[in-house]
């Protein structure tokens, strides 16, 4: 089993992530931002990964330390889940449209953190969600799971969408790049680790 459960207690976020890799989309996700919720409950879904999230954050101030500790705690819980990385995939793009929208995300699990976020929102807020808080999170993930991502929206439109489509297109492509391929020896790396 692939799983991983992270805790992370900071003055400003009390959090829990459960995680199981090949699971079947099963999710419990309280953040006390609703929005928030919602993408990780898309995530999850789409992913098929088994997902607990609970927070506990400083939401009298903003949404900031909650947002991207999450991201953070997510992103170890990963890392750890994927373990040694023998026979992934790796490597793994997914093109998920969301009605008037269409996002691309492009990711390599191959130990460097990197992100490359080309994304423009029409609106500043959905809800009270600051759409800003969308790096912040996959910036949080992406240097805790040390991974390489490249999210592009390719065709724009109403901010929810376009959040929405890059949430399920994280998910579809984690779980292409994690599944395991009975045909690759050890790592998916000429040098023999990732």
């Amino acid at each position: 089993m692939r799983t991983s459960t992270k805790l992370r207690k900071t003055s400003e976020t009390d959090i829990k992530v459960s995680l199981n890799i090949d699971g079947t989309g099963k999710s419990n996700i309280n953040t006390g931002i609703g929005f928030l919720d919602h993408m990780l409950i898309l995530f999850s879904k789409h992913g098929l990964f088994d997902l607990e999230v609970k927070c506990e954050g400083d939401l009298h101030i903003d949404g900031h330390h909650t947002v991207e500790d999450i991201g953070i705690t997510l992103g170890q819980a990963f890392k750890e889940a994927v373990g040694d990385k023998k026979g992934i995939v790796r490597y793994a793009d997914t093109l998920t449209p969301m009605d008037e929208c269409l996002s691309l995300v492009v990711l390599d699990l191959g130990g460097r953190a990197y992100l490359a976020l080309d994304v423009e929102y029409s609106r500043d807020k959905v809800g009270d969600f600051d759409t800003e808080l969308v790096e912040e999170f996959f910036r949080g993930f992406v240097n805790h799971c040390e991974i390489n991502l490249h999210i592009k929206m390719l065709s724009s439109g109403n901010t929810h969408h376009m959040i929405e489509s890059i949430f399920k297109g994280f998910g579809r492509t984690l779980d292409k790049a994690t599944r395991i391929d009975e045909r690759i020896e050890g790592v998916m790396s000429t040098k023999g680790v990732i």
